[in-house]
């Protein structure tokens, strides 16, 4: 019972999530270090930060759409923890106070460690863009005024795992900011946007009859599919821009290696006719996400 009930955990924390959520932070870390300012402890605590926040995320995810009906047989992907009964309504509770604590508690470290006692007003402004960022995390499915039911989760996912973390990041290691950083956001953002997108692709029908407006409901399928492909793009060329305007050397431009996975992203999507078969997409995207961001990383410091 209790190896079953860590399984049912363990699914719930949704780990395949967690590249994508690091893309953003790997990111911002590169560029700080492309101009020498880079701190490990710094670098460190983002990461714990984002992880916490992007459990959090999932956890609330599950708990929001189980108690609205929104998982239910109908649905494609996998099964959810309260879907199933294999985790209770009150123990999901505890479990996102565990993580909104845990994210309180490493942010306002992080904090304390970026920023010197003459910087209190950044420091509390960074404070409460992680409690808008726990807000945003939870309020996705939770409530009845959910923006993930009103086709808000893009802009929301593009914000915060594209320029909100980059920027972000750049900003705590460095102390500046530099607005060619916001291109490089931007990609991270689109792509991290895309991931959503063939998630609310594969549940659209199942999303529509609960009631869950996402954006792919509000276009339908095949403007989806021309929005995929605006994401894909858009990440390449801002990604591009960044690269021209910041001035990185020519190794930075081996992140063009991740194309033939993004060409094969977008054609398997443009070919889609079973919404099911979109499933392992979402795993490819994410991790060649990562990839993108590695390469670009250490190709800016070569």
């Amino acid at each position: 019972m209790a190896s079953e009930k860590f399984s049912a955990w363990i699914s719930a924390f949704r780990f395949r999530t967690l590249p994508l959520a690091l893309s953003s932070i790997l990111l911002g870390s590169f560029i700080a270090a492309y101009q020498q300012k880079f701190d490990w402890s710094i670098a460190l605590l983002a990461i714990s930060t984002t992880l916490f926040l992007q459990i959090l995320s999932n956890l609330a995810n599950d708990y929001g759409d189980g108690i609205k009906g929104t998982d239910n047989l109908e649905r494609i992907g996998p099964n959810r923890a309260i879907q199933s009964g294999a985790i209770s309504i009150r123990e999901m509770k505890n479990m996102i106070v565990v993580f909104i604590l845990l994210s309180l508690v490493s942010g306002i470290a992080l904090l304390a460690v970026a920023f010197p006692k003459d910087m209190l007003n950044s420091a509390l402004f960074f404070l409460i863009l992680g409690i808008v960022a726990i807000a945003a995390a939870i309020k996705y499915t939770v409530g009845k005024t959910a923006y993930g039911y009103h086709g808000m989760g893009d802009l929301f996912v593009f914000l915060f795992f594209g320029i909100t973390g980059v920027v972000g990041t750049y900003y705590l290691h460095t102390l500046t900011l530099a607005w060619e950083v916001f291109l490089a956001g931007a990609a991270v953002g689109f792509l991290s946007a895309g991931v959503l997108n063939l998630n609310n692709m594969r549940d659209r029908i199942s999303d529509s009859k609960a009631g869950k407006n996402t954006l792919v409901v509000k276009i339908g399928g095949r403007a989806a599919k021309a929005y995929h492909a605006f994401l894909i793009i858009g990440a390449i060329l801002s990604t591009a821009a960044f690269i021209l305007l910041f001035e990185l050397g020519v190794w930075s431009w081996i992140f063009l290696a991740t194309s033939p996975l993004l060409a094969s992203n977008l054609v398997r999507v443009f070919k889609n006719k079973e919404p099911r078969s979109l499933d392992p997409l979402l795993k490819q995207l994410a991790l060649t996400t990562l990839l993108f961001v590695l390469l670009l990383g250490v190709g800016s410091l070569i």
